[in-house]
């Protein structure tokens, strides 16, 4: 096949580093890929993999004119049978734009927490949790299921010890990783948590938290690190920035903290994991907690009691584990073993060629007539006019279906179904 992959950014990401394995793999097995993608820090990794690719225009609004105009132009200059866009604004632009001037059919993956309500019901979806999955198949006639995929060969221990003397650090200390993108929106909490936590433990233990990855709270970030050093006389917190990539970093880990594909990414690295919430969540994957995020996602939202002592409730998960190796290599092959058999890439990548293959046929067979856009298009401009009006009050969210307004939004619909 001809697949044309369209991430939706290349910031440091869950969702456009799925992608950009997807497409590698798909390559590999014999497929013509094309990554259409804006500029960003992962453009770097799409090079590195030999991934043919070609940059989109910046937009102004969603969909965008110039956008979908390119887009056009790679996918007949690709004779692309299929485009692939990940989260909802390159999936509607690849449905406004070739979907409906070429004739070629789009599908969609949707990473984030909760489907945009305005993409439309017979658009092929694939969705990243089993509640999710549920709710939108009573309402959708082609939604499957497909978790984060992580490539396993590629994520791996390798060697400790060169990893954290890689970063600067004494093989004799022990690392907290946290690989994350420092941003306002479901992330804040927990990083400024895990900060003053792993300051805290770093009187008591010979510890480091290393968190890499960059943002919009960089400063912030960078201001409690140094308080925290400042209180623990040692370099308790190491702040790495942007990554390419964050692989040494997982390596280095004798504990993780992470949520959503960096999470499943620590867990191929053979780590004990932290999962990171809101609210003060924070939960030890074990035996006991695997079923509740695959049914829900690797994250989670605090009770009342939680949200009081987000921080202190953190040190007292990390406290054990970092007394104790013998449980941290447990726990650590239970993560290792949970991702093997369920996150697997290549099992993804098979099923997601059967999903393209269906989505041509549908396609061929059953082409969308224009009339049938009119309605999704002017529900998405609709949405995109009020949220621009909503950033000029200061009212809106960074990543609107990615916060807890939506999940909760989501969450609603799962028990309403």
């Amino acid at each position: 096949m001809r697949i044309v992959i369209y991430p939706h950014s290349m910031e440091f990401g869950g969702s456009q580093r799925n992608a950009i394995d997807i497409a590698t793999a798909l390559r590999d097995r014999g497929h013509e890929l094309t990554v259409f993608c804006p500029p960003g820090p992962l453009v770097e990794l799409v090079t590195e993999r030999r991934l043919r690719h070609e940059i989109a225009p910046l937009p102004r609004i969603r969909p965008s004119f110039a956008v979908m105009k390119r887009l056009c132009a790679v996918v007949e200059a690709a004779d692309a049978d299929v485009v692939h866009g990940f989260e909802w604004p390159p999936a509607v632009e690849a449905l406004f734009g070739p979907g409906r001037k070429l004739g070629v059919p789009a599908v969609c993956t949707v990473m984030s927490m909760s489907v945009a309500p305005f993409l439309p019901r017979w658009l092929p979806l694939t969705v990243g949790t089993e509640s999710i999955f549920r709710t939108e198949r009573t309402h959708r006639t082609n939604v499957i299921l497909m978790e984060p995929p992580v490539d396993t060969e590629h994520d791996r221990p390798v060697d400790q010890v060169a990893a954290k003397r890689r970063l600067g650090i004494d093989p004799e200390i022990l690392v907290v990783s946290l690989v994350t993108r420092l941003a306002t929106e479901l992330k804040r909490e927990g990083i400024l948590a895990a900060i003053e936590a792993v300051g805290v433990l770093a009187r008591e233990f010979p510890v480091t938290l290393v968190i890499a990855g960059d943002g919009p709270i960089r400063a912030e970030a960078d201001a409690a690190a140094r308080r925290a050093n400042a209180a623990a006389g040692t370099r308790a917190v190491l702040l790495t920035g942007n990554l390419v990539d964050p692989r040494p970093v997982y390596d280095a880990a004798d504990v993780a903290l992470g949520m959503g594909g960096s999470a499943l990414r620590s867990m191929a690295f053979r780590k004990p994991l932290i999962v990171q919430g809101e609210r003060g969540f924070w939960r030890v994957l074990g035996p006991d907690s695997l079923t509740s995020f695959t049914e829900n996602g690797w994250f989670g939202v605090g009770t009342a009691d939680e949200e009081r002592d987000g921080a202190a409730r953190l040190g007292r998960l990390l406290r054990p584990l970092l007394a104790d190796a013998d449980a941290r290599a447990a726990l650590g092959s239970f993560s290792r073993a949970t991702v093997e058999s369920r996150y697997g890439l290549p099992t993804a990548v098979e099923r997601l060629e059967g999903f393209y293959l269906e989505a041509i046929r549908r396609g061929h067979a059953m082409p969308v007539p224009a009339s049938r856009l009119l309605a999704p298009y002017l529900s998405v401009t609709g949405y995109e006019i009020r949220r621009k009006v909503k950033r000029r009050l200061g009212g809106v969210v960074s990543d609107d279906f990615n916060s807890l307004a939506s999940i909760q939004i989501q969450s609603d619909r799962s028990v309403s179904r």
